[in-house]
């Protein structure tokens, strides 16, 4: 599988290159029909490097080249990864967060792009604190944690989710929103943890820092973030007739919290993502036939 620097729109994404081949040898026998669908065929996932994202980009992307596919996959910002998909410079993603966080860009880009429907359900973004806080919703903020709220990335639907709770708020008026990068806001939160110390993030699940951290949501009684949310994939326009496989494979994708989580933890705990997703998708086999049902012999 390749993680490409791709330049779109002036922008160069950060990861670095891997190229792993895919298909199979000719020495291959029994599993050879089934593993060789794609025929080296090239195709491209798109995503945001939220933890939740990387994990399950990788496990798709992995399942793909299991099938013969030459996989890249190109981590892009938010706004971008969305027009890549509808401009065609991209084949498919599986994260698309509605109805809220990327409300903006699926009423821009979504008559553009084809919703193949959500591929995990119960996801839900909005503030975070330690549990340890005695502080339980947004309207009781006063003056914790310095006033200051620990975000991601700049344009990441929760940060222009807090910016509305920013203004919709009055006790939030004169708070302020760091923006840093997802990785950035989870080393400060588990900072401030072993320091015992007052922190407030801008923060979603699935996400491997609820199973490593005792943390909880603030209530939201203005709805700021909205409710729950599913995480969609969504495909170009013509994919299904370029590649029919493939979009079946991704069209069956679904899987539970749970089973994200254990993959991020362990990508939060050193393992390379893409080692992450074989090790999973070997423990899974049965998950993953769900998924290439009709497709493999």
């Amino acid at each position: 599988m390749k993680k490409l620097n791709w330049k779109y729109l002036g922008l160069t994404a950060g990861l670095g290159l891997s190229l792993v081949a895919a298909g199979c040898t000719t020495e291959e026998s029994t599993d050879d029909e089934a593993t060789n669908v794609g025929n080296g065929q090239e195709i491209e996932l798109a995503y945001v490097e939220w933890d939740s994202e990387v994990a399950s980009t990788n496990v798709i992307g992995k399942v793909l080249e299991n099938l013969g596919y030459d996989v890249s996959l190109t981590p892009l910002d938010n706004a971008v990864m969305w027009q890549a998909v509808s401009s065609g410079d991209a084949d498919a993603m599986v994260a698309a967060w509605l109805p809220e966080t990327h409300g903006s860009q699926f009423e821009e880009y979504g008559d553009q792009v084809v919703d193949l429907g959500s591929n995990l359900e119960g996801a839900k973004v909005g503030l975070v604190v330690p549990e340890y806080m005695d502080v339980d919703s947004i309207a009781d903020l006063s003056d914790e944690a310095e006033m200051t709220i620990t975000g991601i990335e700049p344009g990441a639907g929760v940060v222009a989710a807090t910016e509305t709770a920013l203004e919709t708020y009055p006790n939030l008026s004169d708070w302020d929103l760091k923006t840093s990068s997802s990785g950035a806001m989870t080393v400060e939160l588990g900072q401030a943890i072993k320091d015992e110390e007052e922190i407030i993030i801008t923060g979603w699940s699935p996400h491997w820092m609820f199973a490593t951290y005792d943390l909880k949501y603030l209530e939201d009684p203005e709805g700021a973030f909205g409710g729950e949310e599913t995480i969609n994939t969504m495909a170009r326009k013509d994919l299904e007739e370029d590649l029919p496989e493939a979009y079946q494979v991704l069209d069956q994708f679904n899987w539970t919290t749970e089973e994200m989580e254990s993959i991020m933890l362990a990508i939060s705990e050193g393992e390379d993502p893409e080692d992450a997703a074989e090790a999973w998708i070997e423990e899974n086999p049965d998950r993953v036939a769900e998924w290439t049902e009709g497709v493999t012999k």
